[in-house]
């Protein structure tokens, strides 16, 4: 059974075509720059990458060129008719306290996530946008929303509400919601599956590592904190986004005449491991630049791995028993001298580094503590696609 999963952007559609239930890669690729003259289209289908552009005006007009491409990708068609994909998988990031996971696409599903869209205003309008187009050009095919949030259902009152006016929940639904919630799941179950433990039987802190960053506390297999909250700008340093600071700096600013336009910007865009080195929000940047010797790139990876170890530190203590730490997402799978600096000095949580495997675990799955390492730390390339394409193909069976 073939199954498409979309992630749709403001101006971008990413996609990968799935044989079911094997979660075989068919085609893999990227519109991007839509609405512009000169749009964009990469794509990996029949072990060749091919890119092109075009004018693309829309959203439906990208749809209609992904379905084009699968049929024919420039030689290596996938499909001999769109009949042949039987149900779309779409990642939707924010579903507020409604949806505690994956579920079909109806009118009332479509309400809900415009009614949070004020909660992630850069991303559910080009989710649904997305959505209608593949509703548009496959009217009778079952769609699938994946929501980030859903992950994060579990998490109780007491990790998710600020210690603000409670009328403020009451009213504007104002908590603790998290992000990356289907990657945080994706290797969570992984990492169970690799220590022999029932998906429901672990104990772990998950760390998803990228420009974006956030972590969690998993509990016997469900979510119960994580970093990220109201929107996705709490919690860890990360590219260009601050993490947690004191809030009162933004009313100092606006006493010194910042508008509040001008402090999102900053805050979402300028702040981070950008802010910090003035240089970059690339870790592999900054890594080159700090070995040089620039000493502000190398205060940024400080704090973006001391914040890292400060969460583990307390999520640590949230669990109780800690049965594993998990890294993921770019930097997470790749950058192990950060992985190395992130775990130094937590033997008290039962974490020895194996220098080693963790020199030699980069982009690939393993566990990079020693044998001797009561907690054990790993490293599993998450998979978001996959776990949407997993959710998809069996809500579609009950359609």
């Amino acid at each position: 059974m073939k199954v498409l999963v979309v992630n749709c952007g403001s101006s971008s559609i990413k996609y990968q075509l799935f044989e079911m239930p094997n979660r075989q890669v068919l085609s893999k690729g990227l519109v991007e720059r839509i609405g512009e003259r000169e749009s964009a289209m990469s794509f990996t289908q029949g072990g060749q990458t091919h890119r092109r552009t075009c004018e693309v005006r829309d959203h439906e007009e990208a749809m209609a060129l992904i379905l084009e491409t699968l049929l024919a990708g420039d030689g290596e068609a996938v499909l001999s008719d769109i009949s042949q994909i039987k149900a779309v998988g779409h990642r939707v990031v924010h579903g507020g306290e409604a949806f505690t996971g994956s579920v079909l696409i109806d009118e009332k599903v479509i309400a809900s996530i415009e009614r949070v869209a004020d909660l992630a205003p850069l991303h559910n309008p080009p989710n649904l946008v997305g959505i209608r187009a593949a509703m548009h050009e496959m009217p009778d095919v079952p769609q699938i929303a994946c929501f980030d949030t859903a992950f994060h259902t579990t998490i109780p009152p007491v990790a998710y509400l600020y210690a603000l006016p409670y009328e403020l929940y009451e009213k504007f639904g104002i908590r603790r919601y998290g992000f990356h919630g289907t990657s945080h799941r994706y290797v969570a179950r992984r990492a169970a599956e690799m220590l022999g433990r029932h998906k429901y039987d672990i104990n772990c802190i998950t760390c998803h590592l990228g420009n974006g960053s956030s972590a969690a506390a998993v509990r016997n297999g469900r979510s119960v904190d994580t970093s990220m909250g109201l929107t996705p700008l709490e919690g860890l340093v990360m590219g260009t986004r601050t993490g947690d600071f004191d809030p009162a700096i933004l009313f100092y600013l606006a006493d010194k005449g910042y508008d509040a336009a001008t402090l999102n910007d900053m805050c979402n865009k300028k702040s981070g491991v950008l802010g910090l080195s003035g240089l970059s929000n690339d870790m592999r940047t900054l890594g080159e630049q700090a070995r040089a010797g620039h000493k502000r790139a190398q205060l940024a990876i400080d704090v973006f791995c001391y914040r890292i170890k400060k969460y583990i530190g307390a999520y640590a203590a949230v669990l109780g028993r800690l049965d594993a730490v998990i890294f993921t997402g770019g930097i997470g799978e790749n950058a192990a001298d950060l992985r190395a600096k992130m775990c130094s000095e937590l033997n008290l949580l039962g974490i020895t580094i194996d220098e080693q495997r963790n020199s030699e675990t980069v982009g690939r799955e393993g566990r990079i503590t020693t044998d001797a390492s009561p907690t054990a730390v790993l490293v599993i390339p998450t998979n978001e696609e996959a776990a949407i394409a997993n959710d998809t193909y069996e809500l579609s069976q009950t359609a």
